[in-house]
């Protein structure tokens, strides 16, 4: 069976087709929960990563702008506030999230424009066209 990940569906090759067809599945949910279209993140593509989250601060975050290049458009950090500092974020394969913070992995195929907030048994998904405008 052909790895998802050349379909451009999350999943690495180095996972079972089935955990990744599993994750998709979880994510196609979340959309549709929140009526938004789905928009895969290549588990090759980058995403801000705050080493915030490695803290285990709460709660995590999530933002997702439009991508470009190699990006995602993904931005992950923890705690109460994104910090505006030109390091606070550092470039991170979407990959290498389910090692990092798992919890966020379901919602990776909302698209541009939407956020979600996470902690312990609390979670936030919306729409925040501001982060269309930036």
């Amino acid at each position: 069976m052909r790895c998802l990940a050349e379909a451009g569906v999350w999943g690495a090759c180095n996972i079972s087709d089935q955990a990744a067809m599993d994750r998709t599945r979880e994510q196609l949910a979340v959309c549709a929960e929140h009526k938004a279209v789905f928009r895969a993140t290549a588990p090759e593509s980058k995403v801000g990563f705050s080493r915030s989250v490695r803290e285990g601060l709460v709660p995590l975050n999530g933002l997702r702008l439009e991508p470009t290049g190699e990006t995602s458009g993904w931005y992950i950090w923890a705690g109460e506030v994104m910090s505006q500092a030109d390091d606070f974020f550092v470039p991170l394969h979407a990959a290498h999230l389910a090692d990092e913070a798992p919890q966020v992995l379901k919602y990776l195929g909302l698209p541009p424009g939407w956020r979600f907030l996470i902690a312990d048994d609390y979670a936030d998904v919306w729409f925040d066209p501001d982060a269309l405008k930036k």
